[in-house]
């Protein structure tokens, strides 16, 4: 790959670590409140949730699309926090655009390079994670679809590839977060939730990223994990939230 691949450094207005969290789908306008006051509260002010929820099966819970995103945009405007969320279509640009903050590309659509070169026409934050089985080198020509359209406001997600060993969900591969460092300029976190996909693990993990030179990390929080429509064994309560901050940044209360 091309050593220093121009992307920016200023994607998100955070400290240091960066924490993207919320719950995995959006489910209801109260279940959204109850969480986002909850982070709030914990001065996290960057919420992830999907709206559109691309699932192996077609019998699973697919999102609340286009609901989901005005639940999204209410919740944005109430408690004044930045909303990452999935796009899956290059149709729902128009809809996405003014109501979510950062347009998050999944790893499914990595390689959907129509709708990667739509994103590089746009003056926006997108998050782009990495594929499935993706090579570093494919997930940096991945990214450079929408810089060399123009859009520099992008970051990069590790989060987990493809392995024959089922002790966690994904393999989650660091060295890919420090050879981003290393050899491009873009920003890149780690999703944790998504690649591990078990929560007994996720302190270490976090650390981990972390020191391997992750700008942030992002993770899942629900508030009944229990009953969640999608992911639940690797969704935080709340409780677990707060202890997973303490051991992350030192204090339940980030940022305080």
């Amino acid at each position: 790959m091309d050593k220093k691949v121009q992307g920016t450094n200023e994607w998100l207005d955070c400290d240091y670590p960066m924490l993207i969290v919320g719950p995995c789908a959006v489910e209801s306008y109260e279940m959204m409140e109850k969480i986002a006051e909850f982070l709030v509260s914990r001065n996290i002010n960057v919420i992830r949730a999907g709206a559109y929820k691309p699932r192996t099966s077609p019998s699973d819970f697919q999102g609340l699309g286009d609901e989901g995103i005005r639940i999204l945009d209410a919740i944005r405007k109430k408690y004044n926090v930045k909303i990452v969320s999935e796009i899956v279509d290059v149709r729902h640009i128009e809809m996405m655009c003014g109501k979510i903050d950062v347009l998050q590309v999944g790893s499914r659509n990595m390689y959907n390079y129509e709708l990667l070169k739509e994103l590089g026409k746009l003056d926006y934050h997108i998050l782009l994670k990495r594929g499935l089985s993706a090579t570093i080198a494919e997930f940096v020509c991945a990214a450079e679809y929408i810089v060399k359209g123009g859009n520099k406001k992008l970051a990069l997600c590790e989060r987990g590839v493809r392995s024959y060993d089922r002790s966690t969900r994904n393999l989650l591969d660091l060295s890919c977060v420090a050879i981003i460092k290393k050899e491009t300029e873009f920003n890149i976190i780690v999703d944790i939730s998504h690649s591990l996909g078990r929560k007994d693990i996720f302190v270490e993990m976090s650390k981990a990223a972390l020191a391997a030179g992750a700008d942030g990390i992002m993770v899942e929080a629900h508030h009944n994990p229990k009953a969640a429509r999608s992911d639940s064994k690797q969704q935080m309560s709340l409780e677990e939230l707060d202890r997973y901050l303490e051991a992350i940044v030192g204090r339940g209360n980030y940022r305080s």
